[in-house]
C-alpha cells in the first residue's frame, strides 16, 4: 500500500475552505483523510471537539509543543494552533491522503519538514469580497474582521511558496480545480 499524500491547504481568513473542504471530503476517488488540528480558542457554535478542532488550554498547549506532539504549529488572532503529529502519520501510513487546513506559518513549517507535501493556497477574488464573507458569518466584532483582512493583505503578497493558487470565486470551478490537482498528484505517485 503506497503512503498517503500529505496537502498542506491554506488561505486566508474567510476565503471559503471549510467549505470548499465539505465539498472535497466525501469526494471518494480522492481517498482524503481531514486533519484536526488543536486550538486554544474557543468553540465556535456548531463546533464539534475532535471533528473540528481539538479545544485545549494554553497550558496543555504548550506540553503539546514541549513533547514534540505537533508537526507545527502557530498563533493566529491571539489563538494557538498547530496539527498533531501521530494522527498525520497513522492515516498516511493507511494509505489516506491527508488534508492539513492551516495557516501561512504552520504551513511553511510543513513544507520544510515535509518537501513532499502538495501544497494549494486558497484566494478570494478581491479584498471586498473577503470583508462581504467575513461580515455575513456574523461571528465577529468589528475590530476581530479588520484584523483578519489587514493579516489577509499581508498573507497574500506571501504565497509564493506554494504550488497551486486556486482562486474561490466561483465555488463550483473551485472544487474542481482542487479536485484535478489532488488528482494528478496521485496519479504521479503511483507512476513512482
Amino acid at each position: 500500500m503506497k503512503k498517503g499524500l500529505l496537502i498542506v491547504f491554506s488561505g486566508v481568513s474567510g476565503v471559503g475552505k471549510g467549505t470548499l473542504l465539505d465539498r472535497l471530503m466525501p469526494m471518494e476517488d480522492l481517498n482524503l483523510a481531514y486533519s484536526v488540528s488543536m486550538t486554544t480558542r474557543a468553540p465556535r457554535e456548531g463546533e464539534v471537539e475532535g471533528e473540528d478542532y481539538f479545544f485545549v488550554s494554553k497550558k496543555r498547549f504548550v506540553e503539546a509543543i514541549k513533547n514534540d506532539e505537533l508537526l507545527e504549529h502557530a498563533r493566529f488572532v491571539g489563538n494557538d494552533y498547530g496539527t498533531p503529529r501521530a494522527y498525520v502519520e497513522q492515516q498516511r501510513e493507511l494509505g489516506k491522503n491527508v488534508i492539513l487546513e492551516i495557516e501561512i506559518r504552520g504551513a511553511k513549517q510543513i513544507m520544510e519538514k515535509c518537501p513532499d507535501a502538495l501544497s494549494i493556497y486558497i484566494v478570494p477574488p478581491s479584498l471586498e469580497e473577503l470583508e462581504r464573507r467575513l461580515r455575513a458569518r456574523g461571528t465577529e466584532d468589528d475590530e476581530t474582521i479588520m484584523k483578519r483582512i489587514s493579516k489577509a493583505k499581508k498573507e497574500l503578497k506571501d504565497t509564493d511558496t506554494y504550488e497551486h493558487i486556486v482562486c474561490n470565486d466561483d465555488l463550483d470551478v473551485a472544487v474542481e480545480e482542487i479536485r484535478q490537482i489532488i488528482l494528478d498528484e496521485i496519479d504521479k505517485q503511483e507512476e513512482n
